[in-house]
């Protein structure tokens, strides 16, 4: 039996002061995904038919040599945006196993305010500190 997802309201922002991923909250962060996922992926598309369209070469060598760079600055753009892809992908999963918005170290909730800021957090802020000064100490050694 499939469960119609509950409607959120275009004014709603969570609030710690509601009950952790209550389905309309639940529902607000599945669909920042949805719509972020979406997003990028009209980006890439769209990056894909420029390059095409830019895939004449300049008579100029310096026209040449810019184009050349914006088109490897762009390509890193969509590798980044690539990357996330397959992040919101994954943190898309937490919502099948109701685990979306646990931290992944202290199985305790993120928080609304990291959420809200970066919906594919798998960390609360302090697991997130811990984890980038274990990363400092390593690469000091």
């Amino acid at each position: 039996m499939n469960q119609q997802a509950p409607l959120v309201p275009p004014d709603y922002r969570p609030t710690a002061d509601e009950p952790f991923m209550n389905p309309i909250m639940k529902e607000y962060f599945r669909q920042r995904l949805v719509d972020w996922k979406a997003e990028l992926l009209r980006e890439s598309g769209f990056t894909l038919q420029q390059l095409q369209n830019d895939s004449l070469p300049e008579p100029d060598i310096a026209d040449r040599a810019t184009q050349e760079s914006e088109h490897t600055l762009e390509l890193r753009r969509r590798e980044r945006a690539r990357k996330l892809v397959f992040k919101i992908d994954a943190v898309m999963q937490k919502f099948d196993d109701g685990t979306y918005g646990i931290c992944e170290e202290t199985e305790e909730p993120i928080g609304v305010a990291r959420l809200d800021a970066r919906p594919i957090a798998t960390l609360s802020i302090e697991a997130q500190e811990l984890h980038e000064r274990r990363e400092r100490t390593r690469r000091d050694d």
